[in-house]
């Protein structure tokens, strides 16, 4: 009997729920929920208002190297949420964090497990309005997200509004995490500067939210690439209707390609399937790219143009040396293995 991984899963629970909006919203990031009210009595206008909603667990054997100290955990779980939230556009209001406790965790801990859900409710401004709190085997937190947006719903990136034609950026670099775990679980050699960058983009990352809040009203379609570049990419291509991501420049730290060599990786695998960086991965429309350079420079961010939107059939081809391959669908899935 074949075994379900966790898309397959979601889909399942999905088609067991009779609702329409499911349609517009299953398989993204967030949640989005269209509502209205009425914001302007003495004109008599009607304005548009969309709850946006995301939940995110975090399982400690599946989720967090052994060498994270439990207030990073508890940061860990908050950021994760915001960085999808920040893929959007949307700036997260207030979340609800429940929370299963291992026997073994000492009053110290939990004092440091609150240390780092108060540093991430000031690091990015959400209000931690409650929750629940139980006893499990091992750690694991569930952190429930809002955000208000006055965006009508069809200005919201989804995953699904890639076209050919569009320019293809992201946020940040890659490779950093991916080598950060490899030095953790495989105790790979490494330059001292390299490995403290990598260790920390694993422990402490820094996600650059916002790129997406700022920028994403240019997007037509974007992602966190939180499973990984490869997997991200897929997603938006294979949600997307007839079209192939070309990749062909992704921003990469100096000192990854003497990491790869040193210890015999591949350089492609660490850039390609990692995950955990936390950075936007966004489609552009020609029209409006020249725009949204202008806007980064006024909010002093950093755009890497990656690549181009191709007719296609939703796969991602990787360009290097003026010759293309097929990139392999991989990145972190819960149950696929």
């Amino acid at each position: 009997m074949k075994r379900l991984n966790e898309r397959e899963i979601i889909d399942l629970f999905i088609s067991y729920f009779n609702d329409p909006l499911l349609n517009k919203v299953k398989g993204d990031d967030v949640v989005i929920v269209p509502l209205n009210y009425n914001m302007a009595k003495r004109a008599n206008k009607r304005i548009g208002l969309n709850i946006v909603l995301k939940s995110d667990m975090l399982i400690e054997s599946t989720d967090v190297p052994k060498v994270m100290k439990p207030w990073q955990i508890a940061r860990k779980s908050v950021l994760a949420c915001v960085s999808d939230f920040a893929a959007k556009g949307i700036r997260p209001y207030a979340c609800l964090i429940s929370i299963g406790i291992p026997r073994r965790y000492s009053r110290k801990d939990i004092i440091a497990l609150a240390s780092g859900f108060s540093l991430a409710s000031k690091e990015y401004k959400v209000r931690i309005l409650g929750g629940d709190t139980n006893e499990s085997k091992e750690l694991t937190i569930d952190c429930n997200m809002m955000g208000i947006s006055t965006l009508p719903d069809n200005k919201i990136p989804r995953r699904n509004g890639a076209k050919a034609g569009d320019i293809l950026v992201t946020s940040g670099k890659f490779g950093y995490t991916s080598s950060g775990l490899k030095i953790i679980l495989s105790n790979l050699n490494a330059e001292k500067k390299f490995k403290l960058k990598s260790l920390s983009s694993v422990t402490f990352p820094k996600p650059q939210i916002e790129f997406g809040f700022h920028l994403a009203k240019y997007f037509s379609s974007s992602i966190d690439s939180s499973d990984g570049l490869s997997s991200s990419l897929y997603e938006l291509a294979q949600k997307s209707n007839k079209v192939d991501m070309l990749v062909n420049k992704i921003p990469t730290p100096k000192e990854l390609c003497h990491f790869a060599n040193l210890n015999s990786i591949s350089i492609e695998n660490l850039l390609f399937f990692g995950g955990e960086e936390y950075e936007t991965i966004a489609t552009v429309h020609k029209s409006n790219f020249k725009k949204m350079i202008r806007d980064a420079k006024k909010h002093k961010i950093r755009v890497f143009q990656i690549g181009e939107v191709l007719n296609g059939s939703g796969n991602v081809i990787y360009e290097k040396g003026g010759i293309q391959k097929l990139v392999k669908n991989e990145g972190f899935v819960h149950f696929a293995r």
